[in-house]
């Protein structure tokens, strides 16, 4: 007899693709429309699909019931979407651009990573109650480092490519890539004197010079430096093989897109792969089911129920982070920074810095850091606090900027158009009765179609006089168009009077008097000056003007 299969996995895999696929039908509209992120979206129905919600996902059951194994889980999903992303991030950008634009990007890294660090740890230490401040180093440098998951999202679309410079665009993916790894020394420097001085050493002997020991051998020789001749030799062997395969056709297309994950160093791979889907594709699914995962997880009912800090000092801490953790540094830096140095593009790059996976993955890290702080065999009770605290603010921090984030665009919008209607809303009650309602106009549009139709029309001049045939010149003595007289054999009289054309021969958009197609104009040069396109321009936006103006006075 069949029966219907209700399981864990079977729910999931449901859950998780009947959201895909919904987000896919309308996913046009609410990102290039709305401009509404897939990060908040998602975020959103992980709430919904979490088990206080409608229970579609389990992740403590996945999890076999275990804390720390659901940890663990979230741990090395994170890692997998960072590390995907950080080869996304570096295939998007140019060959060598951090050879030519070294300057720009070591002071985002050096000067304004340690300015944000400090900025936040003091704003941490303020408003987290019996919080000593070497903790607060450790809670603020999980959310020092930018996240290029929302930082990827926030640089492309419709609202980026139309508002958002390519160069700023670029510092920002390469700021987020690199920045990612450099969070390290900020976690640890803390994390290690926390183990070995914190509660005077307790269960852990060495002080503070075998916390230093570990700091520069373990987090700089061997995770930093050690990582970073490992990533780029394997890139390049792998870089080479490629092209050696390519060259000789022994690689499919499909085989070459997946060598993204090896090739982030090379910019022949990112102009080879530039018009593929694959990499955008595997994004958005990493992303979706990422912070799906993350609505899902999220302690939310400790964000109000905790004996860390309260729920209002909470909100009030989140709001100081997302506006003083990153505008002042940006903005004290401003002027070094090429792609920064306009106050509009200075506050752009310092609000939109976002924390998101990057933090997540930097607060597993250092709760499984703490895990091992231990005497006889219990967790310190400094290090079972810390990791309480770092629970409740990185988590709220995260979610806080992702909401906020994601809604700065849409709301930015609806803030730059609604006093426009409210203003031709009110101009229309004001008289009711006009005949002559007031209609938007725009000059931009209007000088643009004048200069098309005037192009044209020389266009059509040209072809006519390069077919022959009798045409009268045109001269322009200062800003009127007079014809000259003609015999009837065509020549200019000798006094030279002109007639002035009526007004109802002039085009009344660009003030040009229009000719028929028996009557060919061509262009002619009378007193030094020429008819040329640039200066029928010039004519058509004085025309335009007048006419607006006219407009204007009449209402």
């Amino acid at each position: 007899m069949p029966h219907l299969n209700i399981s864990n996995y079977n729910i999931a895999c449901a859950t998780l693709g009947g959201f895909v696929t919904l987000f896919g039908l309308v996913s046009y509209l609410l990102k290039e429309r709305y401009y509404l992120g897939e990060a908040l979206i998602s975020l959103l129905a992980g709430v919904i699909f979490s088990p206080p919600a409608t229970n579609w996902i389990r992740p403590l059951d996945y999890a076999l019931g275990s804390e720390e194994n659901l940890a663990t889980i979230t741990l090395y999903f994170t890692r997998l979407v960072l590390g995907v992303q950080l080869v996304i991030a570096g295939v998007q950008l140019p060959s060598k651009y951090l050879y030519y634009e070294w300057k720009g990007v070591s002071l985002l890294l050096g000067p304004g990573m340690t300015g944000m660090w400090i900025s936040s740890s003091l704003i941490v230490w303020a408003m987290v109650p019996n919080l000593s401040f070497l903790h607060a180093l450790a809670v603020a440098s999980c959310v020092t480092p930018t996240d290029p998951v929302l930082s990827n999202s926030i640089v492309k679309g419709k609202f980026a490519d139309k508002n958002i410079p390519k160069e700023l665009q670029k510092i920002i993916i390469a700021e987020s890539g690199a920045n990612d790894g450099l969070g390290y020394p900020f976690l640890f420097i803390a994390l290690y004197l926390i183990k070995y001085v914190g509660s005077d050493g307790a269960g852990q002997p060495g002080g503070a010079r075998l916390a230093m020991g570990y700091w520069f051998g373990e987090t700089w020789g061997y995770t930093i430096i050690l990582g970073t001749i490992y990533g780029a030799a394997v890139g390049w062997i792998a870089k080479e093989l490629l092209h050696w395969a390519e060259e000789r056709k022994y690689v499919d297309r499909e085989s070459f897109l997946v060598f993204a994950i090896a090739l982030a160093v090379i910019d022949w791979f990112r102009v080879e792969t530039l018009d593929d889907s694959l990499q955008p594709t595997i994004d958005m699914l990493l992303n979706l089911s990422v912070f799906v995962w993350f609505g899902a997880v999220c302690p939310w009912a400790s964000f109000a129920n905790n004996d860390v800090i309260p729920i209002y000092r909470l909100i009030f801490l989140g709001i100081l982070i997302l506006l003083l953790r990153r505008i002042p540094v940006i903005y004290a830096m401003h002027w070094h920074i090429p792609q920064v140095r306009r106050i509009k593009e200075c506050l752009f790059a310092g609000f939109f810095g976002p924390i998101g996976v990057s933090a997540i993955f930097y607060l597993y890290i250092s709760l499984d850091f703490l895990r091992q702080v231990t005497v006889d065999g219990e967790i310190r009770e400094d290090a079972a606090r810390l990791s309480e605290v770092f629970t409740i603010v990185v988590w709220f921090m995260a979610i806080c900027s992702i909401i906020v984030h994601g809604l700065s665009v849409p709301l930015g919008k609806i803030g730059y158009h609604l006093p426009r209607t409210l203003s031709k809303s009110t101009s229309l009650q004001a008289d009711p009765e006009d005949p002559l309602p007031l209609e938007p106009f725009h000059v931009r549009d209007q000088i643009e179609n004048a200069t098309q139709i005037l192009h044209k029309k020389q266009e059509q001049r040209n072809s006519r006089r390069l077919r022959g045939g009798p045409s009268r010149p045109i001269f322009r003595i200062g800003g009127s168009f007079i014809r000259s007289r003609t015999s009837d054999s065509g020549s200019a009289s000798p006094s030279g009077v002109a007639s002035i054309r009526r007004s109802d021969t002039l085009d009344p958009m660009s003030g040009i008097e229009k000719t028929s197609s028996t009557e060919p104009a061509r262009n002619v040069q009378a007193n030094g000056n020429a008819i040329t396109p640039q200066s029928l321009d010039h004519i058509a936006n004085e025309n335009i003007d007048k006419e607006l103006d006219g407009r204007t006075n009449e209402r």
